[in-house]
């Protein structure tokens, strides 16, 4: 019989005496009382984590199985220093990101790992190869070693107590209230279901363990359990969550950049709370809304960040929309400084994040998840054009090239929103926001003239000229 093992534990927070107490905003908040208590209070100003639940879910008692490390260790990197005139770079993906380094003027792709001076890669070759790597000071790669401490599920949860009884009474003291569950190493909405009774769970490992594929696959699995919101904000009658861009290219300092582009994904089925099975109405992953019945790949299901931001200011007014986008900004910076003394800073390393974020009925925003490598293969040409932007901005920050002096608050669709503190606009003063705006320098979904502000912030490089 399936044995479910439950851990409750805080958002984001690897130190409980030293995060959790910060994050809810006042050393004097009483943090021991009963789940519900506690995920009350994990909220600061108005913006908000959807409460969390982490737990393992096994068919026997035994232990996980520890993945072994590459025995072997490449030499690395050539001692010759190379010219910044010619940047060689290596690229484990194929998708959007491959077409913008080909594309980019003097930038040569290379297959061997000991000649790259730019690599974008995939988690599992960070995995295996990081730490075999010597990097010279111009090298750049696009993960920090531990980026999982964010972007992993179960680690954005795993600090509370881990006591079984807290959850069953989170139940208890709510019943009917709908929870999701989501495999905590997987993506783009697998092994996703909603539930509302304990007994849900058991029946669902006992279903699951009799496929196939499961029967092929470890025993163990971690899994994290999320209060579902059953008052999503509706856009003619369908549910829908926002996809938003967060670089960050140090750690210690911070230092992180807002994306001004992002969009929306909708669901293909008008919300109901009567049919928690149906995945195309809870879940608005756009690789399970394309297998949806009456899916068209032309229209898509995607809204872009601008499109999304007229339609709420139309409808509420700016200055609502300002606050919620305030919010969002503040989820941002608090979930990054919550990892900030965690992750291992290192100068070679960036990381871009895609948040997921979705919206209640009061226009409040709750962080679902982050992303430590978004998707970038498109659904459309429209969304094909964004991404491409997205990652040729990506490479001028991170500025191989060597053009920007450092002082830059914007490159491109991106806005330096935190520079070892709180950046603000230039045109605006500072009693114009409240003390909630940590990041004032941010225009999520405004308009996004990057190629004005790039020809006007780069001149020609020397080697060009010369050419």
């Amino acid at each position: 019989m399936a044995q479910v093992v439950f851990r409750v534990s805080p958002v984001i927070y690897k130190r409980p005496q030293r995060g959790f107490k910060w994050f809810c905003g006042n050393h004097d908040n009483n943090c021991s009382g009963s789940l519900v208590d506690v995920l009350n209070i994990i909220s600061l100003k108005g913006s908000s984590i959807a409460c969390c639940c982490y737990f393992r879910v096994s068919a026997s008692m035994s232990k996980y199985k520890t993945s072994g490390k590459k025995a072997s260790n490449d030499s690395g990197k050539s001692e010759e220093r190379v010219g910044r005139n010619c940047v060689r770079y290596k690229c484990g993906l194929l998708n959007t990101i491959q077409d913008v380094l080909r594309q980019r003027p003097n930038w040569v792709e290379v297959k061997d790992d000991g000649e790259w001076d730019f690599n974008w890669c995939d988690v599992g070759w960070l995995r295996e190869n990081f730490d075999y790597t010597y990097m010279e000071e111009h090298v750049r790669i696009n993960h920090f070693r531990n980026h999982y401490e964010l972007t992993r599920k179960n680690l954005m949860v795993k600090n509370l107590k881990s006591e079984y009884h807290l959850f069953v009474e989170e139940f208890n003291r709510s019943p009917g209230s709908i929870w999701i569950m989501k495999p905590v190493a997987k993506s783009q909405g697998k092994g996703i279901f909603l539930f509302r009774k304990l007994k849900d769970i058991i029946d669902w490992k006992k279903e699951s363990y009799r496929s196939e594929e499961q029967k092929d696959a470890a025993h163990v699995e971690n899994y994290v359990a999320q209060r579902y919101i059953e008052n999503p904000y509706l856009i003619s009658g369908r549910k829908f969550d926002l996809r938003v861009y967060v670089l960050v290219t140090s750690y210690i300092p911070l230092k992180a950049w807002l994306y001004r582009d992002g969009f929306a994904r909708f669901s293909s089925t008008r919300f109901c709370l009567s049919s928690i099975d149906d995945k195309y109405m809870h879940l608005t992953n756009v690789s399970v809304q394309k297998t949806a019945p009456d899916y068209d790949p032309e229209k898509g299901c995607k809204w872009q960040m601008q499109q999304l931001r007229r339609y709420l200011t139309a409808k509420h007014g700016r200055e609502v929309v300002e606050t919620l986008f305030k919010e969002m900004d503040n989820i941002f910076i608090r979930s990054l400084q919550s990892v900030q003394k965690i992750i291992i800073n290192d100068k070679h390393c960036f990381e871009l994040y895609g948040y997921d974020i979705l919206l209640d009925q009061n226009l409040k925003p709750w962080l679902i998840e982050v992303n430590a490598s978004p998707s970038h293969t498109p659904s459309s040409q429209e969304d094909y054009g964004m991404k491409y932007r997205l990652l040729e901005d990506t490479l001028n920050v991170v500025d191989m090239e060597g053009r920007l002096t450092g002082k830059e608050n914007r490159v491109g669709g991106y806005d330096l929103m935190w520079n070892n503190g709180p950046v603000y606009r230039e045109d605006v003063g500072l009693q114009t926001f409240g003390s909630s705006c940590f990041a004032a320098n941010t225009y999520l979904g405004c308009v996004n003239d990057r190629e004005k502000q790039l020809r006007h912030l780069f001149k020609p490089l020397p080697f060009q000229k010369k050419v």
